[in-house]
């Protein structure tokens, strides 16, 4: 066999680009992912602050949409915690859902607590 024989090199070539490729198209899928489930937890707040808000409903019942709303689209398991509080400030009275949840890093599986997204809504009020 001589040295200036480059036979079995592309097999080679293939492989190490071939895994980089796939390492690189994975990681694009899951932060893809990460983002998707990051704006479903955020309008899943957003629901449950309006659903709070509104004059005859509890403040438990906009906290228990936000967890139906994420459990439904992503999966259980996604969302940590969640707290929903009335806030009064120069505006006027508002509903805070605080959501805090799983941030993604493979596949669903990720760090706790990893992220923590608020959303407000106008309290309604029959005054």
């Amino acid at each position: 066999m001589d040295a200036a024989d480059d036979s079995g090199s592309s097999t080679v070539e293939f492989v190490l680009v071939g895994s980089l490729l796939t390492l690189l198209t994975l990681a694009v899928l899951q932060f893809g992912l990460a983002v998707y489930v990051r704006n479903v937890v955020h309008d899943a707040a957003v629901d449950g602050a309006y659903h709070a808000a509104l004059a005859d409903v509890d403040l438990a019942e906009g906290g228990e949409r936000t967890r139906q709303v994420v459990e439904r689209t992503v999966g259980g398991g996604i969302v940590d915690a969640v707290s929903v509080r009335e806030v009064t400030d120069a505006g006027g009275a508002f509903v805070e859902v605080s959501v805090t949840a799983t941030l993604p890093l493979v596949g669903l599986l990720g760090a706790p607590r990893g992220w923590e997204v608020i959303a407000r809504a106008p309290a309604e009020s029959f005054d």
